[in-house]
């Protein structure tokens, strides 16, 4: 901080709850005739306020203020950047390991360049929750979830030793061990205290919550009023060692939400009916901000389902303004009651607090949603926004086998494969349907023995998993009241099907078992099987041995159905094509039935012992019937008991033999962590941009490239480039773990990088996985050999791309990856946010065809020579120009956009990455 004069004079002193504290006035701007602040979107309220209280720091002029104080959704000028200075971090494991592995390589240059090493620490403070590294290996029993964590700690202990030393290590960072929840409910449950009120030497200080993350869906925090989201990891880095996050003055759309739920009807159906709306409508890179009566009328259990999708439907933010519901939730979770009061005091006089005579905001565009409209549904096969009505559930999963699935592995086409034939002869489960099946024209209903075949359409996951659901006591009510009934009528779940109970707070447990549904749940084999992300985020463990080798033998299409937020292909399991999300109840359900193949609205469940048919209707619980059960077990005594020790861990944790001392001592041997070659043989000074020429297309990629493709999370397959690394060094196979526990190790997270096995890469047409065609030679190999011979023969590397590229979560090694494999630039139609961002923050050039252009439309086939013109004379949202040389000695010339959205953008780019810029920088300081 500097001594700056304060430009607004709207620092003061106010009484909040008898207490003297300091807040900075934003009713100050309206009054000097700056804005109307009182109608702005109330996110955006909350950026101003951080603005106007940093207004006398080194990073925030007066000018930055005004801009923003004057918001007008007709007058917005995208270009204009603000430092925004969130007022903490939060990390989980997988995306936190590889940031404390860049503060330790940190503070290893510091000391190699004659800096202080222990001046490396995080200015903000950091919280970092271990809730990723948890697999379902085993399961349907009471002794799983000590298995899985004894599992997870013996798989994972040299990560777990690292962050135990970062714990001890660095000053403003805290921990939270594994076997204690999810992050983002975690975050919701007690983490966030929606207002700051933070003793300095001058007195108490007073200002909003605000937060970014190393997960996509930091977002969930939108839902109790925090202002919070998803970005690289890299970019957080730089937000921990006290450098803003600039960003683009954003639009922000408001989504009015009315009328009621209809009974049967739940947060997840509305989640994922909102999902495919704003999908279809376009919110990439602005906020989102929910308004209206029926927002006010929401659970914030239910608005927090709402906002940790804000990824899945693009949107930056996903914002719920606080109002009584949210002091509601405050007071349900344990928190102390004058703390409450301060919290909504404050809120009050800044304008920030919702009531029924509130003015709506003013916002760049409107949608709306009448709730009672919204259907049972799920989601899928493959992506968040492709909802399905549960009636049209056979119909959908019958064309997807038609067009998604219809070209089996080998590459023989789907209908040409007798058992694909004989199964849709046999037209599904415990009924009889008319032969001509036409995803209706029900013949007659009779009970069959149970099929204990595993087919297509075969259930073989169902997961109650995720914080995007299990932060709602309603829902998972519902799923215990669903499976008390099923059990009651005597409905088992088929043997082929993996379950598993895997919440996100150890408060699900409590409430569970204090409603007597745990033993139902249980008998139907969703047993607890940790605490932690599991499978939504593809550490599902394996099939059971016969069910894997049937659907190999057979190449099956079988599926999964989770309460999750993500179904990208290759993501829950390698063995499960189809992906559905659903409503925790609807897991229980699918489980009984056993395939995904079944209209719920008109055949049972299953069949009771005696032959009757049990359709969902007749176990479905209803509305009165959870909510009395959530009124009466859920109580904030639970959240105080849980929370009271959230930073000392189990047993396990307590035991870890970690390391001690400033600077971390790294192992040539280990497998898992490895200094990071970013920062060695670092040159201090700045070297200038040249434009790339000669280089080659490493990958040729369609629509919607996530960061699954891109870099994988889940199991390493043995015969690819990471699998032969770890082999190499004596690692078995049984002990590889999955790309996400090893992300600390840049010579395992490079090799998997582009190395999912779905990818499908067309240089190398008809085959999927990590392959590509190396040239001019054309020779097929792997994509990290392709790249390690480019790069010794000094010839730099493009990716060429269709939309959407880099959706997913935001993980840092799908940049860093990038850009260990000599790739200098990735040219896209378009970009998902954090992933552009990441790639910008690893000096990787992200640039975008013209609207209406493309590979195929440019005639790109990604054999050519490419040349990139322009590039020293950079500017934000500039163009560059691109020559392609073909072999036949023609050229196509066309120009693109550069995706640097900033001109600090553009410093990141020149400086080679966001870290390499503070190094300088720090190095400069010292």
């Amino acid at each position: 901080m500097t001594g700056k004069k304060k430009p607004f004079s709207a620092k003061e002193t106010v009484y909040i709850c008898d207490e003297k504290v300091t807040i900075y006035r934003l009713s100050k701007l309206e009054e000097m005739g700056i804005g109307e602040i009182s109608r702005l979107p109330y996110s955006i309220r909350i950026l101003l306020e951080s603005l106007l209280r940093n207004a006398e720091s080194e990073f925030v002029n007066e000018n930055d203020v005004r801009n923003l104080a004057a918001w007008n959704p007709l007058k917005l000028k995208q270009q204009t950047d603000i430092p925004f200075i969130p007022s903490r971090v939060i990390l989980q494991d997988f995306t936190g390991v590889p940031a404390v592995v860049d503060l330790a390589a940190i503070r290893s240059a510091m000391k190699r360049l004659g800096g202080n090493p222990s001046d490396i620490n995080p200015v903000v403070p950091v919280d970092l929750v271990i809730d990723h590294s948890i697999q379902v290996d085993y399961y349907g029993t009471s002794y799983a979830m000590h298995c899985n964590e004894k599992y997870e700690f013996h798989r994972n202990r040299e990560r777990y030793e690292l962050l135990h030393w970062a714990q001890r290590a660095f000053n403003n960072l805290r921990v939270v061990p594994p076997g204690t929840g999810i992050i983002h409910q975690v975050n919701l449950e007690y983490l966030a205290p929606l207002v700051h009120f933070r003793e300095t030497e001058d007195g108490k200080v007073a200002y909003p919550d605000s937060v970014v993350g190393t997960d996509s869906h930091t977002t969930m925090i939108n839902g109790l009023g925090v202002l919070g989201w998803g970005v690289g990891g890299i970019e957080a880095e730089a937000v921990m060692l006290n450098q803003p996050y600039y960003m683009a003055i954003p639009e922000v759309i408001g989504f009015r939400l009315y009328g009621d739920l209809k009974d049967g009807v739940t947060a997840t159906d509305l989640v994922l009916t909102i999902t495919q709306m704003l999908r279809e409508y376009g919110v990439v890179d602005k906020f989102v901000e929910f308004y209206g009566p029926g927002m006010r009328a929401l659970d914030l259990t239910i608005r927090a389902t709402l906002a940790n999708m804000g990824p899945e439907y693009g949107a930056t933010v996903a914002f719920f303004p606080p109002d009584e519901k949210t002091m509601e939730y405050l007071l349900m979770t344990g928190r102390d009651k004058k703390q409450i009061d301060m919290v909504r005091e404050y809120l009050k006089i800044q304008g920030l607090f919702v009531t029924d005579e509130s003015p709506d905001p003013v916002f760049t565009q409107t949608l709306e949603l009448d709730m009672s409209k919204v259907e049972p549904c799920l989601a899928g096969p493959k992506r968040p926004q492709d909802r399905i009505s549960l009636a049209d559930m056979p119909k959908v999963f019958h064309q997807a086998m038609e067009t998604t699935f219809k070209e089996k592995r080998g590459g023989e086409i789907l209908a040409e494969d007798p058992e694909y034939n004989r199964w849709l002869e046999e037209g599904g489960y415990n009924i009889v349907r008319d032969k001509g099946f036409g995803y209706g024209n029900l013949l007659k209903i009779k009970c069959t023995d149970d099929n204990i075949t595993v087919n297509h359409g075969s259930v073989v996951i169902a997961s109650i998993t995720s914080c995007t659901n299990t932060s709602n006591p309603a829902v998972l009510m519902g799923a215990g009241l669903l499976a008390k009934k099923a059990v009651e009528r005597g409905l088992r779940v088929k043997p082929f099907v993996k379950t598993s109970l895997s919440p996100g707070s150890r408060v699900v447990k409590d409430y569970l078992e204090a409603a007597g549904l745990m033993p139902y749940l249980e008998a139907l084999g969703f047993h607890l099987v940790g605490y932690g992300c599991t499978t939504c985020i593809g550490n599902s463990g394996p099939l059971k041995d016969s069910v894997s080798q049937e659907i190999k033998n057979k190449d099956l299409t079988v599926a999964a159905v989770l309460s999750g937020n993500r179904n990208f292909e290759g993501r829950i399991n390698a063995l499960v094509k189809a992906n559905y999300l659903a409503s925790p109840i609807l897991v229980v359900a699918f489980a009984l039935a056993g395939t995904v193949d079944i209209d719920f609205t008109r055949e049972p469940v299953g069949c009771d012992p005696n032959g009757q048919p049990v359709y969902l209707k007749d176990i479905w619980p209803g509305r009165e019937e959870i909510n009395y059960y959530v009124s009466k077990y859920v109580q904030p005594e639970m959240f105080k008991n849980e929370y009271s020790d959230v930073f000392e861990g189990t047993q396990l944790w307590k035991e870890l033999d970690a390391p001690t001392g400033t600077e971390y001592n790294w192992n040539p041997d280990s497998t898992y962590i490895q200094e990071p070659p970013f920062f060695k043989d670092f040159p201090l000074h700045l070297e200038e941009k040249q434009d790339i020429k000669g280089a080659r297309v490493l990958v040729l990629l369609g629509d919607s490239i996530t960061t699954d493709h891109i870099s994988p999370a889940g199991s390493i397959p043995a015969n690819y480039p990471a699998g032969q690394y770890l082999l190499e060094r004596n690692v078995d196979e049984k002990h590889f773990n999955s790309y996400g526990s090893r992300r600390g190790n840049h010579e395992v997270m490079m090799r998997g990088t582009f190395g999912n096995v779905r990818l499908k890469n067309k240089l190398v047409s008809g085959k999927v996985g990590a392959w590509t065609l190396y040239l001019p030679e054309k020779k097929e190999m792997y994509i990290y050999d392709a790249a390690m011979k480019y790069m010794k023969d000094k010839v730099p590397l493009i990716v060429i791309a269709g939309k959407e590229y880099g959706t997913g979560s935001s993980r840092d090694w799908a940049a860093k990856g990038t850009q260990l494999l000599g790739i200098k630039a990735v040219i896209a139609e378009s970009f998902e946010r954090i992933h552009r961002s990441n790639l910008v923050g690893m000096g990787v050039l992200p640039l975008q065809f013209k609207d209406g252009e493309n590979a195929q439309s440019l005639g790109l086939d990604g054999t050519e020579v490419y040349d990139l013109l322009g590039i020293s004379t950079l500017q934000p949202a500039g163009e560059l120009t691109i020559i392609a040389h073909r072999s036949d000695g023609t050229e196509k010339l066309f120009n693109v956009t550069v995706r640097l959205n900033s001109s600090i953008e553009v410093e990141y780019f020149l400086h080679g990455g966001i870290l390499h810029r503070f190094l300088r920088e720090k190095i400069k300081g010292n």
